[in-house]
């Protein structure tokens, strides 16, 4: 007989991961969809985290294979004294043979819905899933004042939770070993002579007998005395400060918050924006958003006020970028941020205007900016402001890039030609 013993103490944590893996992949569809629903509800920065998804009882349904009857039989079902072969049974009332309470659902089902946790990189792969993120190079490593301990070694003072035992029981085995070295070799010493003596035993030789057996006694006690671990032995993990360098980024939202922006193109920019702001913290340690609203004029604002105010008037962008570049010039040095900015727009815009945000960006952002990209968010044909973004776009090609987004189906698409992967 074959006994298969299966050791699982160190995978009881993650031992169905790959029955989850297989879960997520069959019912990806209705996962797909609890996140795209799930993005509509969460702020920029909640994002990256996991999410509750449930889904029907029905579509959880297993087909199972059981063993029929087989042939041609006649069943008599105990206490039939109504029905005869062929005859019609009237339909139950109420449902569950007229004895269900319950109230019924519009579906004509009311099974419970199968819940469970997405944990966070399920999220987000499901949420990434047709994105090729690109790997822009960073501009450089920032050395800012940050630091990190790391293990240095180990020392004979410290707090009880940083001790370590096998360094200190080693040294303690060592110690005993040192000291009672010449001991151990005296003992044996005597055992040998005491040996010799008890093989050919004389009355004369009694009293050396007595004597090695007292010295024996004594080198005994001396080295059952020796302390198992003593103050000396112990030693403590070191751990020292050590200045790191790391990367941070800050991200500009730029959003147009005139009257030609409804609703649903806000909801289109804010979609964009969480795409944007979850590719930068996959890359960078540390990050930064701020939030510029503008229409004639352009004003920073927190989260909320940026996609939720309902203040509008005309369109003056030009005053979103040179509040950028003071913001830049004020907070955010480039040689020590990764800058990335992103605009979202109707297009609608003074004509007189358009040349001027040109001329901005140009001369006095994109030196600066690691990567803009602009979205203008509308379906009809473009306007000034595109035009005059286009010039841009074949001079600056390796940081500038624009695309059109008409509803929501497109801003996956988009996204990943913005930020597609370039030679």
């Amino acid at each position: 007989m074959t006994v298969r013993i299966v050791d699982r103490r160190f995978d009881s944590k993650n031992k169905s991961s790959v029955n989850r893996s297989r879960f997520i992949r069959r019912f990806k569809g209705q996962i797909r969809k609890a996140v795209a629903e799930a993005i509509n509800r969460r702020g920029v920065r909640d994002l990256d985290n996991g999410e509750k998804i449930g889904i029907p009882g029905k579509d959880i349904a297993e087909p199972q294979f059981v063993h029929g009857s087989g042939g041609v039989r006649e069943i008599v079902n105990p206490g039939n004294d109504r029905f005869s072969s062929g005859d019609l049974v009237e339909r139950p009332q109420g449902g569950a043979g007229g004895q269900g309470s319950g109230r019924a659902s519009q579906e004509g089902e009311s099974l419970d819905d199968f819940v469970f946790t997405l944990t966070r990189d399920e999220f987000l792969d499901i949420f990434f899933d047709e994105l090729a993120l690109p790997n822009l190079v960073k501009r450089q490593l920032a050395h800012i004042e940050q630091y990190k301990r790391v293990r240095a070694g180990y020392t004979q003072s410290g707090v009880p939770t940083n001790i370590n035992l096998g360094r200190t029981m080693r040294g303690a085995a060592g110690r005993r070993i040192a000291i009672g070295g010449p001991y151990s070799g005296q003992l044996r010493t005597l055992e040998a002579e005491l040996k010799a003596l008890l093989e050919n035993p004389k009355p004369k030789d009694q009293p050396e007998i007595e004597r090695i057996r007292r010295e024996i006694a004594k080198l005994r006690a001396k080295i059952e005395a020796l302390p198992f671990i003593d103050p000396f032995d112990l030693r403590y993990n070191a751990r020292i400060r050590v200045p790191q360098p790391t990367t941070q980024a800050v991200m500009f939202c730029l959003l147009d918050v005139s009257g030609s922006m409804d609703e649903g193109r806000k909801n289109i920019a804010k979609r964009f924006f969480m795409l944007l702001y979850l590719f930068l913290t996959r890359n960078y340690e540390r990050i930064e958003v701020v939030f510029i609203r503008h229409h004639t004029v352009a004003s920073e604002v927190d989260e909320d006020d940026f996609f939720t105010s309902r203040e509008s008037g005309g369109t003056v962008v030009s005053s979103a970028l040179v509040l950028m570049h003071e913001i830049i010039s004020a907070r955010y040095p480039s040689s020590l941020w990764n800058i990335y900015g992103a605009q979202a727009s109707d297009g609608d815009n003074w004509n007189d205007d358009s040349p001027r945000c040109r001329e901005l960006l140009e001369e006095s952002l994109l030196p600066l900016c690691q990567f803009f990209a602009y979205i203008e968010i509308t379906e009809e044909a473009p306007q000034n402001l595109w035009e005059e973004y286009e010039k841009l776009q074949a001079i600056h090609a390796g940081h500038f890039a624009m695309q059109r987004i008409g509803s929501v189906t497109d801003i996956y698409p988009v996204f990943r030609e913005l930020f597609k992967r370039r030679a």
